[in-house]
């Protein structure tokens, strides 16, 4: 029996207990974290350099990218640090640092592709009033928006979640610290209170959903209408992407945490885990880049840059 606030630190989850498979955990890992790294810095550093992607669609990318950085960032390196020393402690604070950038890393996000579908629709369903609607300042605002939604809701989870007192041990059933595994930990009574903020996250994140889905089912019926075959594939080339981002994003996460409980084990959660932290971080440069000529345009002149620039 111990109250939270004589803990100074919590254990999580390890993905292996020999020596050499702990080894392999920190290979894959850093294998991953490098190509998210890569990826996504690639994207910012396109975007932001290349004057002709200086428009909302990119600079909507260039916020995901940064938000996915922030996201692979906030819960890999420290399992990474784990498997490495042969360790499973993160302290106190570290690990309530971790769930409040988890928190505004992940919601940002999704507010973000919320907003994007909307940038999609407004694209394509009433491109003559785009240049109104999604002028520069307006989408300033609106990513700062999703960048403050995401800050506020992760301020009020974290610190609901750490003033309620845990009486069942310090053992993190997770390879990162998450607000679900840490409320295992308190008495049935005491977080009653998270529990309602939860249910209301999980009411906006089901309206955002929604939203998208709408979005979508216009966007579709508006390229279906378009008389000119090569219209109709630009015009899907533009939300392909978007829509397996956001497809990539929502199966995993949605699948993870509400999955049926009859089918819930420690091992699909740490796999689970993994597929909605890790993957879309990783996979979302490729998908945004694989069917993107502007991006493979500006991607190429960036390396033959840094060619010239080591010759």
């Amino acid at each position: 029996m111990s109250n939270s606030s004589s803990l100074n630190e919590f254990l999580l989850l390890a993905f292996a207990d020999t020596r050499e498979l702990q080894l392999l955990h920190f290979s894959l890992f850093l294998g991953i974290y490098l190509a998210a790294l890569l990826g996504n810095g690639l994207i910012i550093t396109a975007v932001a350099c290349d004057h002709r992607l200086h428009t909302p669609m990119y600079f909507f990318l260039l916020n995901l990218s940064l938000l996915d950085l922030g996201t692979i960032s906030t819960t890999v390196p420290k399992s990474m640090a784990n498997s490495l020393w042969d360790t499973r402690a993160i302290s106190y604070a570290g690990c309530a640092a971790q769930v409040l950038g988890f928190g505004i890393f992940i919601s940002a996000e999704y507010s973000l592709l919320t907003v994007m579908a909307y940038d999609r629709y407004i694209a394509i369903c009433r491109p003559l009033h785009y240049g109104t609607i999604m002028g520069s300042r307006a989408c300033v605002r609106i990513a700062a928006a999703a960048w403050a939604s995401g800050f506020l809701s992760a301020l009020l989870h974290t610190a609901n979640t750490f003033s309620i007192p845990l009486y069942k041990g310090n053992t993190v059933d997770q390879f990162f610290c998450e607000i679900p595994h840490i409320l295992k930990l308190s008495c049935s009574d005491a977080f009653l209170s998270e529990v309602g903020l939860i249910a209301v996250t999980a009411f906006l994140c089901f309206g955002c959903f929604i939203f998208i889905v709408l979005s979508y089912v216009q966007i579709f019926t508006a390229v279906l209408r378009i008389p000119s075959e090569q219209g109709r594939h630009k015009a899907f080339s533009m939300c392909l992407p978007h829509l397996a981002v956001v497809s990539l994003f929502v199966s995993s996460s949605f699948f993870a945490y509400l999955k049926p409980p009859s089918i819930s084990s420690p091992a699909l959660d740490l796999v689970l885990a993994v597929l909605y932290t890790a993957m879309p971080p990783t996979l979302n440069p490729l998908i945004y880049s694989m069917r993107n000529r502007e991006i493979k345009e500006a991607l190429k002149k960036l390396l033959q840059w840094v060619r010239c620039q080591h010759q």
